[in-house]
């Protein structure tokens, strides 16, 4: 299901860009798998488990360069074995569908 926000590129987003609303959020989580939406509405998390120290680092190099190509980029804090990852397009204070795009292809660079 989330094939079809993997092939979509992010598009720049300005300030007095509406956040997406609650309907369309409901629509686009369960293409995200794993991600859930914070309790204030405006961020997407979803906190990745690794086996060692080297995966982890690898995962966080993979998602640098889809939030480089992408130019959107996420929030994340890291430990020995696992990496959270938050999304939210900070010029609109909310959700786009920027967040979704990407959070869909860091899922697909767990998909075996």
């Amino acid at each position: 299901m989330s094939d079809e926000l993997q092939e979509k590129k992010c598009t720049p987003c300005e300030g007095g860009t509406q956040p997406l609303d609650k309907e369309r959020i409901d629509k686009l989580l369960p293409q995200v798998p794993g991600w859930q939406v914070d309790d204030d509405g405006k961020r997407i998390v979803r906190r990745f488990e690794f086996k060692g120290f080297y995966k982890t680092m690898a995962f966080i190099n993979a998602m640098a360069w889809v939030a480089n190509r992408e130019a959107h980029h996420p929030d994340f804090e890291a430990g020995y074995n696992f990496c959270r990852v938050t999304f939210q397009t900070h010029a609109i204070d909310g959700l786009s569908e920027n967040d979704f795009i990407c959070a869909a292809k860091l899922n697909a660079l767990l998909d075996d």
